[in-house]
């Protein structure tokens, strides 16, 4: 039989590993970042009354179905009671609402879908949590991810399949 009519072998496929793709668990939806830098009064401070007629003024629709970071990037005198009033508008259109900037937002995105995944399917296996994706994965994710899988996996690497980094290996029993 010549090498050529050798049936091709996915070693890989038939290794036992099961792969993560954090990518498949990011949560839909458009994020966005809600800057109140601009409600400032000569960028140093809130004021009440002109923030109130800004928040009466915005159309809250516009933040239907997004995740939304609300933050003030100015180095500002801005009272908690200001965002806490952002909160309860944006309460019945967006999706997710945290304080801070898109990357804690992706955070707090992460960690509810990790709070809602099956770790148990990966009992006494050999798991790879795969390294590259197209959309943005924060790296807090990858953290709870091997967090939540420690108590279930047999093993975790971080990669490809065929390129892997091991990060642990359950200790066999005595």
């Amino acid at each position: 039989m010549s090498l050529q009519d050798q049936p091709i072998v996915n070693k890989v496929a038939n290794s036992g590993l099961e792969q993560i793709d954090l990518e498949t668990l990011r949560p839909k939806g458009e994020r966005v970042l809600l800057d109140i830098k601009d409600q400032l009064f000569q960028g140093m401070i809130l004021r009440e009354k002109d923030f109130r007629d800004f928040v009466k003024a915005t159309d809250w629709t516009q933040y239907q179905d997004k995740h939304v970071a609300i933050t003030c990037s100015e180095d500002a005198i801005v009272p908690t009671w200001a965002f806490m009033l952002l909160t309860t508008r944006l309460n019945p259109f967006a999706r997710t609402i945290v304080f801070g900037d898109l990357e804690e937002l992706e955070t707090v995105i992460f960690r509810k879908a990790l709070a809602h995944f099956d770790y148990k399917q990966f009992e006494d296996k050999m798991v790879v949590i795969k390294g590259c994706s197209d959309k943005a994965v924060p790296t807090s994710a990858y953290v709870e991810l091997s967090h939540r899988l420690v108590p279930y996996a047999k093993g975790i690497m971080y990669g490809e399949p065929c390129s892997t980094v091991p990060i642990y290996k359950k200790p066999r029993k005595k």
